[in-house]
């Protein structure tokens, strides 16, 4: 009988989908090296079965799962799959500072703060007003335009928010059919200039009320979907009653519970405003604006401040009229939560520590409950979030040290990306893990945080090299770059950098004191 020494078979390839496995071994045989291949076919797939009995077959297979899952749900140490519920916030409120250069508004859960917004004199937003524009140049290769609207920089305007009668599956005529250079066009900013890039522009004009968006010259009809269902389906049926001619209608999530009366009295308030802006475009010169949206204090109040708040607190007499006012003609339930603070001892952000938020909200570092951190770097296409263990080395097991990690990190991710307002493509780097239920469920949590957002925001899921990809709506500046300047040593790159060693040779010589900050 011939002596077989087995050695262990090499993989080829794996069976992966439709394929097949294959495997090869060498193996002596009577002092002959012999190889061996060995190829495992996939068992034929049976015939196609009746819808019927596919149907009961499904229904089974579900009732036996359900079964196997309640017996075996004692014993499971992974993270169940769906939604993670966040923990309730606290109860809201708003506080507002107002000083002769600034307007800082902030929102705060309990004592956290979500959210901020700020106003500097010199540094007007444009977002939401209305110009009368000259067409400068048309760039058919960009499929854009750039429009003179009296500002520092021109506008540029994209072929794609253009109105065009003749648009057919969401693309009209190339842009050069459309405009030429000295044309007059009526335009609305959608998009604040940033660092070299002027206003984003369209033509396709909205006008924002407290419970509706107008949309003159159109047809659409649509409801914010965070709104209940049975709150949806009740506002259809009204906005489908009460929808004007010609105008296009989009229902905000602060119209949840208004009455009939009140939305009717919104959507006259906004006919009556388009027709002034209608009015005020006829045969007005170019550049010049026509329509200007009011101050940032009431732009908050009226898409943020709701009947979800306790209080709205206001340290300026002027403003503090101003939004009772304006609450007094929309939403006069709300009024009596307003409120004048005047504590000449301690400052509104001091008496609520707002102020030693900010401070940490600026920094690249932020600490998470348990020890972990998050670092925060901006570049110039995107934005990086790491996310690190650091002092936390948890109890049980890798496994469960970094699930919990990750937890907190996406939760502290959705809140951070609200309170630094940033926008653009985001990429996040959590810590690598084994077990597919718990990626899932941190994705989950990431999604339940930014469910709150209400700007607009969409997660990808885990690319093969363990990121997580998403996207903010990039509006204006964010926090950082309200409150900073380029270092104008290193131009901002955050180095020092050796031109004279890396060219001629000269040696490095230490910093030192003089350029460290």
């Amino acid at each position: 009988m011939p002596f077989f020494r087995r050695k262990t078979a090499e993989i080829v390839r794996r069976g992966v989908g439709d394929e097949s496995t294959e495997e090869r071994t060498t193996r002596k045989i009577s002092g002959k090296t012999v190889k061996v291949r060995r190829v495992r076919e996939l068992p034929a797939r049976p015939k196609q079965a009746s819808r019927t009995a596919t149907k009961r077959k499904k229904r089974q297979t579900k009732q036996g799962s359900a079964r196997s899952g309640s017996r075996q749900r004692g014993r499971s140490h992974s993270h169940t799959e769906g939604t993670v519920p966040l923990p309730a916030a606290g109860r809201r409120q708003m506080l507002v500072r107002v000083l002769p250069h600034q307007t800082q508004i902030v929102v705060l859960e309990g004592s956290l703060l979500v959210e901020h917004y700020v106003h500097r004199s010199e540094n007007e937003s444009l977002v939401g007003n209305i110009y009368n524009g000259v067409v400068r140049s048309v760039l058919p290769g960009l499929e854009a335009a750039f429009v003179d609207i009296g500002t520092e920089k021109n506008g540029v305007i994209y072929a794609g928010d253009l109105n065009s009668s003749r648009r057919t599956h969401g693309r009209g005529p190339r842009i050069e059919r459309q405009l030429k250079q000295g044309d007059h066009i009526m335009v609305q900013v959608d998009k604040d200039p940033m660092g070299s890039k002027g206003p984003r522009l369209t033509s396709q004009m909205t006008l924002p009320g407290r419970h509706l968006v107008l949309s003159p010259k159109n047809s659409m009809l649509g409801i914010s979907r965070r709104l209940p269902e049975a709150e949806r389906n009740r506002l259809r049926l009204l906005l489908q009653a009460e929808r004007p001619p010609g105008f296009g209608l989009i229902v905000r999530t602060a119209a949840a519970g208004s009455s009939r009366r009140e939305i009717v009295a919104d959507i006259a308030r906004l006919k009556a405003k388009w027709a002034e802006v209608e009015e005020a475009a006829k045969g007005a010169s170019a550049p010049r604006l026509i329509h200007e949206e009011p101050s940032l204090l009431i732009r908050v109040i009226r898409e943020h401040f709701t009947g979800d708040f306790r209080r709205l607190l206001i340290d300026d007499r002027r403003a503090h009229e101003a939004v009772l006012k304006y609450l007094k003609e929309v939403s006069p339930e709300l009024v009596d939560r307003v409120h004048l603070s005047q504590d000449r001892n301690q400052s509104l952000f001091s008496r609520f520590r707002v102020d030693d938020q900010l401070r940490r909200a600026l920094d690249r570092k932020v600490w998470l409950p348990s020890g972990g951190h998050l670092v925060i770097d901006r570049t110039e296409a995107l934005t990086v979030v790491d996310v690190n263990t650091g002092k936390y080395v948890g109890e049980a097991n890798l496994e469960d040290t970094v699930l919990h990690n990750n937890l907190e990190a996406a939760e502290e991710i959705g809140r951070q990306l609200r309170l630094r307002d940033i926008g653009g493509i985001i990429v996040i780097d959590f810590i690598d893990m084994e077990v597919k239920k718990n990626r899932e469920a941190v994705l989950e949590r990431l999604r339940a945080a930014l469910a709150s957002d209400k700007t607009t925001t969409q997660v990808h899921s885990v690319s093969s090299l363990g990121l997580v990809e998403m996207t903010r709506k990039n509006v204006s500046s964010g926090l950082i770059e309200s409150f900073s300047d380029p270092c104008p040593t290193c131009d901002g790159r955050g180095l020092v950098l050796h031109e004279k060693a890396a060219t001629s040779g000269v040696p490095i010589s230490p910093v030192g004191d003089k350029v460290a900050m």
